[in-house]
């Protein structure tokens, strides 16, 4: 990979961060078209019970979050050997098929599959884009390159978003679909225009990206990624009716409200990524203990006008400032198995934000309201700091158990391998 120039390498990440641009277009302007959504796919069902139609529309969120888990570590190993660039094309072909698909199919049932099917490019885009963003960067700035990408995702929330919601409020949601199309197809244009060619792992294969599947830690931080970010996204998958039934602020402030969140992720993404550099333990820690934080905050004040903007900025910012570390855990923890480590941080947000949306759904549809999510929300937020807690104690056990090995009585020290922090 050879970019000679600032100006080159600053090209070819600003072509893979508007992936993360249209990703994150694609992934959630759904939570503020859910009511359009419902009225227009669920009719019947709507108009018995807007609560639950909104509900039943929520499983277009979690549809496209499994095919993210489905596809981020079923692509990435078997993509293992395949020529980054060439492949990161690939992925967004896809992503404009699957997000035409979304727009154009007549029923809730077929939207369903198209939204199942857009979601399995996604995981394997932001971890082959992370890893080569990170290559870019230069040597002691992987967190820094993971936070670039990430940064389109981020931007996505204060500008994509909100403005594609605003589209689809008033030219219908089938339109704003239509919208992030047209934006993976820019995407495409610009990764291959300026993106370089960087060859292949020649010491990849399928078996030994699969053998990451051997490590208990992988498994202990997919599950850190998605019982934690469950959380957040119990929130913003019903982030419109919250707006609406419980501030009570008119369907225009839903896309003003975005805008703070996506100010908010654009924020913690830049903060995560420095702060991943230093310390991935520390910030993991923090960061989630910082999101418990936010869901109280939102809990507490969303009622009040100021208290749900306050609360969607922080929700924002704690959610994008944690990723980089949780990906460059992932990709510690996973040895010579990059790639499909890389994307796995990807499923595991997305089990969380399938497991988010339908948990939060539930609640509301059992009659607990538009704030019971929330409350979930931080059971969730905890949980996954217990499981931040296992990660690391499990990992001290196996120092501790590696240093007892360095002495032999017969034969004095020895060497034994010590795991990465």
């Amino acid at each position: 990979m050879t970019l000679t120039t600032p100006t080159s390498r600053a090209l070819a990440l600003i072509a893979l961060a508007m992936g993360g641009f249209a990703i994150g277009s694609t992934e959630f302007v759904a939570m503020g078209l859910l009511p359009n959504i419902a009225e227009a796919l669920l009719p019947q069902q709507y108009a018995v019970s807007p609560d639950a139609g909104v509900a039943h529309a929520g499983w277009l969120v979690s549809a496209y979050a499994l095919g993210v888990v489905v596809g981020a570590p079923t692509i990435a190993a078997i993509s293992a050997t395949f020529p980054r660039k060439g492949l990161i094309l690939v992925l967004l072909v896809g992503f404009v098929v699957a997000t035409v698909a979304s727009a154009v199919l007549p029923s809730f049932g077929l939207v369903l599959v198209a939204r199942f099917v857009a979601g399995l490019p996604h995981g394997a885009y932001f971890g082959i884009a992370s890893i080569v963003a990170g290559d870019i960067m230069g040597p002691g700035k992987r967190g820094k390159g993971i936070a670039m990408v990430m940064l389109g995702l981020s931007i996505a929330n204060v500008v994509g978003v909100p403005a594609i919601t605003w589209v689809g409020q008033n030219a219908g949601w089938r339109t704003a679909y239509g919208v992030v199309s047209v934006l993976f197809a820019l995407t495409f244009l610009a990764v291959a225009a300026f993106v370089p060619r960087s060859p292949r792992d020649e010491h990849a294969t399928i078996g030994r990206e699969l053998r990451a599947f051997r490590s208990p830690q992988v498994w202990i931080v997919m599950g850190l990624g998605a019982v934690g970010f469950g959380g957040f996204f119990a929130v913003y998958s019903y982030i419109s009716p919250l707006v609406q039934n419980v501030t009570g602020l008119p369907e225009s402030a839903v896309p003003l409200v975005l805008v703070v969140v996506g100010l908010g992720m654009v924020v913690g993404g830049v903060l995560g990524g420095h702060l991943a550099d230093r310390s991935v333990k520390r910030t993991i820690y923090v960061g989630m203990l910082a999101l418990v934080g936010a869901l109280l905050v939102t809990v507490f004040t969303a009622q009040w006008t100021w208290g749900v903007f306050l609360g969607a900025f922080l929700l924002g910012a704690t959610s994008s400032a944690i990723p980089p570390a949780v990906q460059s855990r992932l990709m510690d923890v996973a040895g010579d198995a990059r790639t499909i480590a890389a994307a796995l941080n990807h499923s595991a947000f997305n089990i969380g934000n399938s497991l988010g949306a339908a948990l939060g759904g539930a609640v509301i549809a059992a009659g607990f309201g538009f704030l019971a999510p929330a409350w979930l929300g931080i059971v969730l937020a905890l949980l996954g700091l217990v499981v931040t807690a296992v990660s690391y104690g499990v990992e001290r056990r196996t120092v501790r158990r590696a240093g007892l090995r360095t002495t032999s009585p017969s034969t004095g020290p020895i060497t034994a391998p010590v795991p990465t922090v």
